[in-house]
């Protein structure tokens, strides 16, 4: 199978990178910064362009499998965030989902075949401890892009699903959390640590596999028990 891991150059999506890769997939990774592993296609990309991703796209003749990881995450109060700022979250975690499901469908349409999974995140399903109401809202928003997509590509052997992570030891976790807040979250999570990027990488794949070809427009909670 072929997949392409959108933002597989960190954090998850690095993960999710290296797990296809030993599950003996051709891996493509479209992200600005290059992962530089073995085994991975890299694509670079800037996925707030249409442009940069048609671009980008020229070199996938066949698609199997879209991961949708990229995202960035910001911590202001609402009194902070200009619009602008809005935009540029919304660009990079919202609209990009749309534009790369766009265009993979096409490709996957001509074999009626394919799966897609977005990462949306815990606080798409209730709230965040730490992130600004952008993030928040993107969040929401992918979990709606999955089911209504899934509603209009199923019928073609287009599975859509996403997951739903809780916090994950990433870079971009140590970057909006002390680590007297990293202690106190892990106190209030039933499991009482926080996840590893693998323990985020192997669901995703679960529903890649043939386990789960009855699952469609699904959001999938990997949070150790938190809602």
């Amino acid at each position: 199978k072929t997949v392409l891991v959108v933002g597989g150059s960190r954090g998850i999506g690095l993960e999710v990178v290296k797990s296809f890769i030993e599950a003996g997939a051709t891996v493509y990774c479209l992200s600005r910064t290059n992962p530089d592993i073995k085994g991975c296609s890299h694509l670079p990309c800037d996925i707030r362009s249409e442009l940069s991703i048609e671009m980008s796209f020229r070199s996938i003749e066949s698609l199997d499998f879209l991961i949708n990881v990229a995202g960035t995450n910001l911590c202001q109060p609402i009194e902070d965030i200009d619009s602008s700022e809005w935009d540029r979250v919304f660009d990079t975690n919202l609209k990009s989902f749309y534009l790369i499901s766009k265009i993979a469908i096409k490709k996957m349409k001509q074999k009626n075949f394919g799966r897609i999974i977005n990462v949306s995140s815990i606080a798409g399903r209730s709230k965040s401890i730490v992130s600004g109401v952008h993030y928040t809202s993107s969040k929401y928003g992918i979990i709606g892009l999955t089911k209504q997509l899934s509603n209009e590509v199923s019928r073609h052997n287009i599975l859509v699903n996403c997951v739903c992570p809780s916090q994950t030891m990433t870079e971009m976790l140590e970057d909006s959390m002390t680590t007297e807040q990293i202690k106190s979250l892990e106190k209030n999570i039933p499991i009482r640590r926080i996840a590893t990027t693998k323990e985020q990488a192997l669901p995703i794949l679960f529903l890649c596999s043939s386990a789960a070809s009855y699952i469609a427009g699904a959001a999938i909670d990997v949070n150790g028990g938190q809602l």
